[in-house]
């Protein structure tokens, strides 16, 4: 059953098992394990993430194309769900028929930009590939930040959300299990499962007939090409569904945070972050954007706390010359950037594919 379920994509890793069942056991009673609301939002931001880069590890892990313009269809999901809420709102909230509504838009609006550029663009070498979605993707920001009376400009738009997904919703009385619940904790939930069926949704793909095909055009394209199959048509395909899943993801956020802006989900910092999750994780595993977004999400908002532990005020090593500088709070992204050049240099094709290759070593010896 569980075979099916994963679309007979196993881990292949009695590690890699444990610790995809750990994180989602531990996603799915966080609101109950660690109720505060800092962990909440990490919780969320890791759930949002994993969808954003395994849709993203479509096009750059299974089909190899390189494309900056990812954030510009997570922004179009956050985006089109926020105006239509914003536009929608009354007295008493906003109807599920404008989130959807707004949700429809967007996602129609990514599949007709992702298969313009897909039809134009993959015709080119990879690289001029990579710099024309660069292109589109700042201009769709700039766009964003300046088209004010529409998006908020700079400032973003911050809107309602229907009531059940409001924080001052409390459908019961007492707390269940020690937690009282309410519309926040019922909105992750709700970003939860989305998740997971979406995630399921891309494992069924690249493990489908067409997956292979995406990853013979990764392997060898000219090959592909010559036993029949029209990579162009195949790499347009793959661009529009990672399109269309980045456009969910962001509408979730959206959903989630009740605000959206050009820095939150169109700046080049979130390509960079889904850039260096995919690597850490391992390109063209789906797990690896479970393992990868975990790890970035956790090192990028505990850091921080952890290392104010041994340098900040009263630390262990506050007074330490030269060690207690070093550990200082304000140095979290140096050691972060360390984190990521040491993971870079033991783990070559990421965690999960540094286990598989660990596993099959062994099988083969």
């Amino acid at each position: 059953m569980l075979d099916r379920i994963l679309s007979h994509d196993l881990p292949r890793s009695r590690a890699l098992a444990v610790a995809l069942v750990l994180v989602v056991a531990l996603l799915a009673i966080e609101p109950f394990l660690f109720p505060g609301a800092k962990a909440l939002n990490v919780a969320a931001k890791m759930l949002v993430f994993v969808l954003l880069v395994a849709s993203y590890d479509l096009l750059l892990g299974y089909t190899g194309i390189v494309s900056f313009a990812h954030t510009m269809f997570f922004g179009i999901g956050a985006y089109g769900v926020a105006i239509a809420c914003s536009r929608a709102a009354g007295d008493e909230g906003v109807a599920w028929g404008a989130v959807l509504a707004g949700l429809a838009v967007a996602l129609v609006l990514s599949l007709a930009l992702s298969l313009v550029i897909g039809l134009f663009s993959l015709r080119v070498k990879a690289i001029f590939y990579a710099m024309i979605t660069l292109a589109v993707a700042a201009a769709f920001q700039t766009l964003a930040s300046q088209l004010s009376e529409l998006t908020g400009g700079e400032d973003g738009l911050s809107f309602k959300t229907p009531a059940w997904l409001s924080p001052s919703f409390e459908p019961f009385d007492e707390p269940v299990f020690g937690l009282l619940i309410d519309g926040k904790v019922i909105a992750y939930y709700g970003l939860f499962v989305a998740v997971v069926l979406a995630f399921l949704a891309l494992l069924r793909i690249v493990n489908s007939p067409f997956g292979r095909v995406l990853q013979a055009i990764r392997e060898n394209d000219f090959r592909a090409e010559a036993i029949g199959y029209r990579t162009v048509v195949y790499r347009t395909l793959s661009n529009v569904l990672a399109a269309l899943f980045a456009t969910l993801a962001g509408a979730l956020l959206a959903l989630w945070l009740r605000y959206t802006g050009p820095e939150t989900t169109l700046g080049f910092e979130v390509m960079l972050d889904v850039l260096l999750i995919v690597v850490i994780g391992g390109m063209g595993t789906m797990y690896g954007a479970v393992i990868g977004t975990v790890l970035f999400v956790f090192a990028q908002n505990y850091l921080q706390d952890a290392l104010k532990w041994f340098g900040g005020e009263g630390g262990l090593v506050a007074g330490v010359p030269l060690l207690g500088p070093l550990v200082s709070p304000d140095r979290w992204l140096l050691w972060l950037g360390v984190g990521f050049v040491l993971c870079v240099y033991y783990f070559p094709s990421g965690v999960v594919g540094r286990l598989r290759a660990r596993v099959a070593s062994n099988e083969s010896a």
